[in-house]
This record gives C-alpha cells, sequence and structure tokens, in this order.
C-alpha cells in the first residue's frame, strides 16, 4: 500500500474472487469438460499446427515449436518449495507472466489458438488447451507422447500470492538472487529462475557471460528445484531443442512494449515491430538466431547427431546475442530457412545446451540418449508430461481419455481407504482413550496442515505424518507425535479402518469436547474413506519440500526470520486455501484449545483452556489490557489497573488487534451475542482444512 507500505496486506487471502469469475458461482468446470468432444478438440489441434496464418506465419509450416515453447513456458514457472507457479491455472495470460522478457511472442501462440478455444468455449479451459497444444505438437511430429490429463480450471485474475523475486528491472544480473553465485544452491528460496523474467537459466550464460560449465551448474539447480533429476533434465533440455527454433534476425531495439504496457490498437499483442517486416524469417525473440537441429518439425536424434559431431564456437547473432555455431558443417546438416528451402543456415546451441556435453554427468546421459533413440523419446516423454502435470495434483483429479493407468510417485498415490464403517462405534472407542484434546486436535491439525493448494499436495489423506520424514519434522513435535500414534494406530489395526481417517476422527472428537467444554453441544462433520500412504509410494526427496518452518495457527516459528511472522501466516493461510475470516476464526480457536507448540501459553487468553470459547477475541478487543515488548517477537498483556501481567503473545496474536480488517473480524468473533457463531465458523473452517485433499469428494 503506497501510504502505508508497512502495513500487513490481505491482499493474497482475497485473490480469485468469485465476483472476478464471469461464468458464475455455480460453473463447475469438470461437468463442462464431460460434453467436450476430447477426438475433435485434438484433431482441430492437429490441423492447426500446420494451418500457417498470414498475420504471424509458422516457421517452416508448422507452429509446434512456438506451441510447444508455450506449453513449456506456461508449466515451466513451477517450483516445488511452496508449489506456487505451473501450468494449472493459465496464468500465462495475464501480467506479468504475459509480458515477461522469457516470453515474447508467446501472445502470438495465443492468439493463434484462439479460434480453437472460442469453438469449444467453456467446455476447454485455456490452461488445459495450452498444455495440449504443446502435448499435441508433439504428436504431430512424431513422438509418441505419454499421455495427458485435463481438469486446470482458469483463473479469471493474475495470483497475486506468487513472489517472483525482488528486482525492479527486468534480467537484473542475477547476483543478489544468490549469497554466493558461483554456488546455485544458495539461490533465495523459494526462487527457481536465475533472473527476473526468465523460465530457467540465461541462454547467453551466467547474467550473459558465456561459461557452459558454469551454465550446467545453474541448470542442474533451476531443474531440482522444479522436482526434475539429471536424466530428466537432460531429456527436456535436448527434446525441447529438438524441435523449432530460436529468433534473433533484427534489432530488439525496433520492438515495441510488451503486452501490458502496449497501447490499445495492439489490442493485447506487444512487442510489434512495425518499422521492419519483423514476422518469418526476421523475427526477434530472445535475440538468439537458429534452429537446434536439421530437421525442426521432426521428433529425431538430430540434437545429440549435431552437438556430438562438430566442434562449437561462440558468436553473435544479427540481434547482437551470444550463441554457439558448429565449426565446418556439412551443407546437408544445415536447417532450411523457414520460408525460403533454396536457403540454409547454421544451426545455434545455447550456453545451456554446450552444458550437455561438457558438464560430465550431462555429457554421460546424453551419450546414452545418443545411442539409443528409443530410451531418449520414451524418457522425455514421461519428463515432458511430470513438467505439465506437476501441479495438477494427485491422479484423481486427472480427467480424459488419455489418462495413464501407471501410478507415478511424483502424484503422491494414495489408495482409497474403507468408508462403510460405523462411524460412532470408531468415534467410541478412540473417545475411551486417555488422549487430550490437545493431543487429538494438534495431531489432525498437523496432519492436515502440508496441504498446499498451489500444486495439490500435502494433507491428511495418507496419513504420511506417519512415515519419514514427516514423523521426524521438528514442527511435529516428533515425541508427542509418536506417542499419540501409539495410542490410535492400533485402533486403526483394529478397525482396519484407516490411520488417516482415525487420526481426522479423533481430531473432531477434540472439537466436539472442546466446544462442549464451552457450552455448545455440536457434531463435527466426518468423512470417511482417507487411505494410507505406504512408503514406496512416498517421494521423500520431494517432500522435505512441504515441511512447515512456520506455523501461526500454532505459534511457532523454526528461528527467526527476515519476513514477519504475520506474513508467514498469510502465506500458510493462503497455500491451505484459506480466507481470512476462516485464518481468523482458526487462530481464535486454536489458541483456546491449547494447541501452541511445545505447549507454550503465548496467545491463550483464558482461564478455560481446551474449551472452545471465544475468549482469544474477547481479551484482544478488551481495552482493559495494555501490551509492552519483553523480548523478541514476545509481549506481555497487563492489566492496566494492577499492573498484573495476565497473558503473553507473540507478533501473530497482536496482529489480529492491530489490523484494521482483522480486528473487524476479531470483533465480531469477540461479540457476547456470536459466541455459537463462532464455534459454527470454526467447525466449518476445520471441516476444510481436514477435507482439503480429499479430491474423491469433488
Amino acid at each position: 500500500m503506497k501510504w502505508w507500505p508497512n502495513a500487513l496486506n490481505l491482499d493474497i487471502l482475497h485473490q480469485q474472487n468469485s465476483k472476478a469469475n464471469p461464468l458464475g458461482k455455480d460453473f463447475n468446470y469438470r461437468e463442462e469438460l464431460k460434453k467436450l468432444d476430447f477426438a475433435a478438440l485434438k484433431q482441430d489441434l492437429h490441423d492447426l499446427m500446420t494451418a500457417s496464418q498470414s498475420w504471424w506465419p509458422a516457421d517452416w509450416g508448422h507452429y509446434g515449436g512456438l506451441m510447444i515453447r508455450m506449453s513449456w513456458h506456461s508449466a515451466g514457472t513451477y517450483r516445488i518449495a511452496d508449489g506456487r507457479g505451473g501450468a494449472g491455472s493459465g496464468d500465462q495470460r495475464f501480467a506479468p507472466l504475459n509480458s515477461w522478457p522469457d516470453n515474447v511472442n508467446l501472445d502470438k501462440a495465443r492468439r493463434i489458438l484462439w479460434p480453437i478455444k472460442k469453438k469449444y468455449g467453456n467446455k476447454v479451459s485455456w490452461a488445459d488447451l495450452m498444455v495440449l497444444a504443446g502435448t499435441i505438437a508433439y504428436e504431430s511430429m512424431g513422438l509418441k507422447t505419454y499421455g495427458f490429463a485435463f481438469g486446470r480450471e482458469d483463473i479469471w485474475q493474475p495470483e497475486l500470492d506468487v513472489y517472483w523475486g525482488n528486482e525492479n528491472e527486468w534480467l537484473a544480473p542475477s547476483d543478489s538472487r544468490y549469497e554466493n553465485l558461483a554456488d546455485p544452491s544458495t539461490m533465495e528460496n523459494p526462487l527457481a529462475a536465475v533472473q527476473m523474467g526468465l523460465i530457467y537459466v540465461n541462454p547467453e550464460g551466467v547474467n550473459g557471460k558465456s561459461d557452459p560449465l558454469k551454465t550446467a551448474l545453474q541448470v542442474r539447480e533451476t531443474f531440482l528445484r522444479m522436482a526434475m533429476n539429471d536424466e530428466e533434465t537432460v531429456a527436456l533440455t535436448a527434446g525441447g531443442h529438438t524441435v523449432g527454433k530460436t529468433h534473433g534476425n533484427g534489432d530488439p531495439k525496433l520492438l515495441g512494449p510488451a503486452p501490458e504496457g502496449a497501447d490499445v490498437l495492439e489490442q493485447g499483442l506487444g512487442w510489434m515491430n512495425h518499422q521492419t517486416r519483423s514476422i518469418g524469417r526476421d523475427t526477434v525473440t530472445s535475440g538468439i538466431e537458429g534452429a537446434w537441429t536439421t530437421h525442426p518439425t521432426k521428433w529425431d536424434s538430430g540434437y545429440f547427431h549435431l552437438l556430438f559431431s562438430y566442434e562449437w564456437e561462440l558468436k553473435k547473432s544479427p540481434a547482437g546475442a551470444s550463441q554457439w555455431e558448429p565449426i565446418n558443417i556439412k551443407e546437408e546438416d544445415k536447417p532450411l530457412d523457414v520460408e525460403d528451402p533454396s536457403l540454409r543456415a547454421n544451426p545455434i546451441m545455447t550456453d545451456a545446451d554446450m552444458a550437455m556435453i561438457k558438464d560430465p554427468i550431462y555429457r554421460e546421459i546424453s551419450e546414452r540418449f545418443y545411442k539409443d533413440h528409443a530410451y531418449f523419446s520414451e524418457v522425455f516423454a514421461r519428463a515432458w508430461f511430470k513438467l505439465t502435470h506437476r501441479d495438477l495434483g494427485p491422479k484423481v483429479r486427472y480427467i480424459g481419455p488419455d489418462v495413464p493407468q501407471e501410478d507415478l510417485i511424483w502424484q503422491d498415490p494414495v489408495t482409497a481407504g474403507p468408508s462403510n464403517y460405523n462411524v460412532e462405534d470408531l468415534k467410541s472407542m478412540i473417545a475411551a482413550t486417555n488422549l487430550s484434546i490437545t493431543d487429538m486436535v494438534t495431531t489432525a491439525w498437523d496432519s492436515a496442515r502440508t496441504f498446499r493448494g498451489s500444486d495439490m499436495r500435502g494433507g491428511a489423506n495418507g496419513a504420511r505424518i506417519r512415515l519419514a520424514p514427516q514423523k521426524d519434522w521438528e514442527g511435529n513435535e516428533p515425541a508427542r507425535l509418536a506417542r499419540v500414534l501409539s495410542v490410535l494406530t492400533p485402533i486403526a489395526e483394529q478397525t482396519r479402518v484407516s490411520v488417516a481417517d482415525v487420526i481426522v476422527l479423533a481430531g473432531s472428537i477434540g472439537v466436539e469436547r472442546a466446544a462442549k467444554a464451552a457450552g455448545f453441544d455440536v457434531k463435527v462433520p466426518f468423512q470417511p474413506g482417507r487411505g494410507d500412504a505406504t512408503t514406496s509410494d512416498t517421494d521423500v526427496a520431494s517432500f522435505e519440500a512441504l515441511e512447515p518452518i512456520h506455523d501461526g495457527f500454532r505459534n511457532w516459528l523454526k528461528k527467526d526470520y527476515i519476513v514477519k511472522a504475520e506474513e508467514l501466516l498469510l502465506d500458510r493461510a493462503q497455500l491451505m486455501g484459506l480466507t481470512a475470516p476462516e485464518m481468523t476464526v482458526l487462530m481464535g480457536g486454536m489458541r483456546v484449545i491449547g494447541t501452541n507448540y511445545g505447549g507454550t501459553k503465548h496467545g491463550v487468553f483464558t482461564e478455560n483452556e481446551e474449551a472452545l470459547s471465544n475468549d482469544f477475541f474477547d481479551t484482544l478487543t478488551d481495552m482493559k489490557y495494555i501490551w509492552e515488548p519483553v523480548g523478541e517477537n514476545l509481549y506481555n498483556l497487563r492489566d492496566r489497573n494492577s499492573g498484573e501481567v495476565k497473558f503473553t503473545a507473540t507478533r501473530v496474536d497482536l496482529v489480529f488487534g492491530s489490523n484494521s480488517i482483522l480486528r473487524a473480524y476479531a470483533e465480531v468473533y469477540a461479540q457476547d451475542d456470536n459466541k455459537g457463531k463462532f464455534v459454527d465458523d470454526f467447525i466449518a473452517a476445520w471441516v476444510k482444512v481436514m477435507n482439503a485433499d480429499r479430491f474423491d469428494l469433488i
């Protein structure tokens, strides 16, 4: 906010408001997909690939390279650290992504697709269409793809929650993103791209200076942050550059503004050049000019053939960009001009391509792919599927006739558990244990809080809280967790119900008991059917990214961070899909139930702990108390008259009284006539968290 830059900004909890959706609150994309003629759509896309349009002609008469780049850059923003980015929402239509330097001319790809989107309308989202277009492009050029799933629902305004970096300049030197530029692992989390406005690495080298070995280090770290191993990285790099070309045959200074800054006459298009021809062979995109292979519209082994058959030297493109070109290449190995088949030009490689043969590990993989084209094709097809589906979530969310039957470990598979058991009998068994309200509520919360709507990972389904690495996470209080699981697991085994269901049901019992202690006899809705994941279907390495390092709802920070505790709370709440009122009511309820990490009393503003009362809000808004700082992120609540210290609190507690919007919510729940509403709203928000990953209930 311009006037109060230090004020807590709640916008990320208010984004994607239903009022912004022109399709209305009752629109159901999954139902619309049932009406889609999948075969007809795919055929139309196949036809589109070779139907060159004069306003933006296709290279060699085939749009495949352009469509693949659009799909790739839509999916390639995904990063595993927070699950944000990716192709799951069609966000490439909006700023800043629609105007990133790395996305030059992808506005043309989406405009070329518009007639198909117009034809099929609501039955296919932009998000699905953009990914499908790239997949069909590969098929049309000869690749046997692994499969495709529909199910990505469009958003209608930019995703405000994605942190792309703090630079104020496009393609600013990447030094600021690293503690040590020579060590790519020191890149600022959760970022994956090396510079503002890039999807991956700089194709000309680190900060634009060619050095394939240094570039290899950045490539490895960037793809690791997308959950790709070395073999997948080489496959994607080679497969992406087997088709299509780069564009830099002109003066980039003649390009107009990006779409978001262009004049209304451009009608949403950007980077327009009205001074020269600027299309076909004269297009300028990255500034690098040329194709990687001899036959850029065919899926073949040409990439590795050229890479290993020639020595390469660093040169400049017509646009002034650094690129690698072969020495003494045979005429027949040169690709044809995109418009005039009587002309040939040198192929090119970027610094990242040269890294595939300069880095010893990458070279070994590249040699293996070169010798076995069928194996390379299979690895690439699977890696492409992973790239374009990673943020779609578990396979239960996949829709369409081409969904692969195989369960893949990165999909976090969970087999459904039994649901036809007597819930009341199970509740009685759990209730008969010596577990406290706090034990039951805390364990259920810790199991469910890992859910993140950014890539649909985590959550209570699967009960992975009992497996490595989750059972040993500091934020889960391993000793306490083990004690609670030692009570709940035998019940699950005895009744043949999943541990996941038992954990969540125990949490429901705890909430019901807490409500009853506050004078409200209520029942928490419960949906059985969760399954238990196994170690063999748990990708331990990628699950490390889900480890909580803070949880404002349990008043816990793993360590002191530069980012304020209340800002971390907002980030967690947004990932969990909570609104600001839901975050508020959960906070107040969790405090009085006594779920703080380690049993601390900060923010437990009640004399009747484990009762689901509105005491947190009542105390917070009572002017008979004053606040005083007593340490780092620690405050005393002192009685104005007696001077007695009544309670202690952290910044996360106090922000619900200091922020004007949050205070408005807090006042609602502090009112004498809203004690019942507080309990009802807490239960509704609680159930939402417990069921966040129950995609089988959609």
